[in-house]
């Protein structure tokens, strides 16, 4: 059994990353931690610690990528949010077996160096969902 151990971010999708980040910082008075872009996602993101999770920022890269397509179909804002697990592998066995409709059946890069993977919106109540293991 794998156990979720807190809520590791929220992933907010982003048409321009300076003018999202300007506001984070600037405004809020939080500090930028990393920024990566992860090609086969298709995105730019940028880390934001918030006490005990962090903001993740998502700018697509592309205009296919599957943030411009969220922001298409939904504007800006919240895209996903995250639950960190202790044992990733086990999570997707797990909800498998329970027949929970997953995006990923086995683990990919995420950034930061994570292990992710999706479970489908229509699953968790509309909300897209990603576990996520961090070593």
């Amino acid at each position: 059994m794998f156990k979720v151990l807190k809520v590791d971010h929220v992933g907010i999708a982003v048409k321009n990353m300076a003018e999202a980040k300007r506001f984070y910082t600037e405004v809020l008075g939080l500090t930028v931690q990393g920024e990566e872009v992860v090609e086969p996602q298709k995105v730019k993101v940028c880390f934001i610690p918030c006490g005990d999770s962090e903001l993740e920022l998502l700018e697509s890269t592309t205009p296919d990528g599957p943030v411009a397509k969220f922001i298409d179909k939904n504007g800006e804002g919240i895209q996903h949010m995250a639950l960190r697990v202790d044992n990733l592998q086990a999570a997707l066995a797990e909800l498998k077996a329970k027949e929970i409709r997953l995006i990923d059946e086995v683990p990919r890069y995420g950034a930061g160096g994570a292990s992710i993977a999706f479970v489908h919106p229509k699953a968790a109540g509309g909300i897209l969902l990603e576990l996520s293991e961090r070593q």
